[in-house]
């Protein structure tokens, strides 16, 4: 006798998904106040406020259902994020 895998509910998914964003959130947090610190430049302060911005976008997205899309959102968001502030470094 097996039981059929059973997934999340959409109440969970949604959750979890939110938890995540807020996760993301709390480590560009403490990388702006790393940032901050050692004097970088604006631009690279302001992709983190970006981050920021993403990342409440997704736990909004989440809280309405949305929860593929947000993720989808904050996974390509945050590539693209990281990708900037890497070339602002060496360029």
């Amino acid at each position: 006798m097996t039981s059929p895998q059973q997934g999340l509910t959409p109440r969970q998914a949604r959750r979890l998904r939110m938890a995540i964003a807020g996760c993301a959130m709390t480590a560009m947090a403490v990388v702006l106040v790393i940032q901050l610190g050692d004097g970088s430049s604006l631009r690279s302060i302001g992709l983190y406020g970006a981050a920021f911005i993403l990342s409440g976008a997704v736990i909004e997205m989440s809280r309405r259902g949305r929860t593929r899309l947000g993720m989808a959102v904050l996974g390509a968001g945050f590539v693209l994020l990281l990708g900037a502030d890497w070339w602002l470094r060496n360029h």
